[in-house]
């Protein structure tokens, strides 16, 4: 009798976790933008077929500037992710820090632009819900059981380790069980290496991101680095910015190193990456493709143009590299 192909089963394991209660104000960022991506995607700024799974749509209008700030995120830090698969024709891995209710896995894989394997961390809670969605809504289940070539995919409550996919609930701030954690699930410290970190790294203290970006430069031979997050935050709207997340319990522990461009980029470079690039996301918008300016100008009514600029420039997208292979990309590569 011929034997019966069969597709990789969900099953479960048990594990246990502490409580992570002190970082509710952060966790909470995570389901405000989370809740701006899908509002912009609802109204066709980008496409994205996939965060409808993770997210219910806001009944409250997000303003244009917003939309077209998150527009520019997304798109920017897509361009360098592409970048980085095709200099390494796909032959590497990429980690995502903090990824909360990202998509990127589901698009890269519609496109043919996976990695060897794509990791995803964040809170243990996070994760919990995330891999929830996972295994009840069979447009995310699916496109990771085709890639998986065992029998049964692992995974529990904090933690989902399939051939080409793995999500992680552990804290950032702790390296040791961070790695191992990595490590469980087969992370392969020889392959060229993507860390990507959006909205991160302001909420540890200097040392706490600094350890962490040490550990990224000195655990990988090849590796690339990009960063998304606030700048210019010693002005007096960066200090609103401040204020405003303060009232809602949510502390900027890693506020001074966003000081400016200089600063953003002097610290990928004092901890072990050898090159370091920056700007400021008015300057990404600007050289966006004038025809999808156009494009999505033409989605909504922005009315003043200034408030776009004060917003864009308090954010910017670094990125870094290390290793003897040329991992250099050009953002501006269309």
């Amino acid at each position: 009798m011929a034997a019966r192909l069969r597709e990789p089963s969900f099953t479960s394991c048990s594990s246990t976790f502490s409580s992570d209660t002190d970082d509710e104000g952060v966790r909470g960022t995570c389901e405000d933008a989370s809740l701006c991506k899908r509002f912009a995607v609802s109204i066709g700024y980008w496409h994205d077929p996939y965060i409808q799974h993770f997210v219910r749509l806001c009944k409250e209008r997000k303003a244009p500037e917003i939309n077209r700030g998150y527009f520019a995120r997304v798109h920017g830090v897509s361009q360098l992710i592409k970048a980085f698969l095709r200099k390494t024709e796909c032959h590497c891995q990429i980690l995502n820090l903090g990824a909360g209710m990202d998509t990127t896995f589901w698009k890269l894989k519609d496109e043919n632009l996976l990695p060897s394997k794509y990791f995803e961390v964040d809170f243990p809670m996070i994760v919990t819900r995330k891999i929830h969605n996972i295994k009840s809504k069979p447009p995310l289940s699916k496109p990771i059981a085709e890639l998986h070539s065992e029998d049964t995919i692992q995974i529990d409550g904090h933690m989902l380790n399939s051939k080409r996919y793995a999500i992680i609930g552990a804290d950032l701030r702790d390296l040791c069980e961070l790695e191992e954690k990595l490590k469980k699930c087969h992370m392969n410290a020889q392959l060229p290496t993507l860390l990507i970190t959006e909205c991160v790294l302001i909420y540890m203290t200097p040392e706490q991101s600094a350890n962490l970006l040490k550990w990224a430069a000195n655990s990988f031979d090849n590796a690339m680095f990009i960063n998304y997050e606030q700048v210019n935050m010693g002005d007096r709207f960066g200090q609103i910015m401040i204020e405003n997340l303060r009232r809602r319990q949510c502390d900027l522990a890693g506020v001074e190193m966003c000081k400016s461009l200089d600063s953003q980029k002097e610290r990928l470079l004092s901890c072990g990456w050898e090159t370091a690039s920056v700007v400021d996301m008015m300057e990404l918008y600007s050289r966006l493709p004038r025809s999808e300016v156009m494009r999505i100008e033409s989605l909504e009514f922005l009315d003043e143009m200034e408030l776009l600029e004060q917003l864009m420039q308090h954010y910017c997208l670094c990125w870094a590299t290390k290793g003897g292979r040329e991992l250099g990309v050009c953002l501006y590569c269309y």
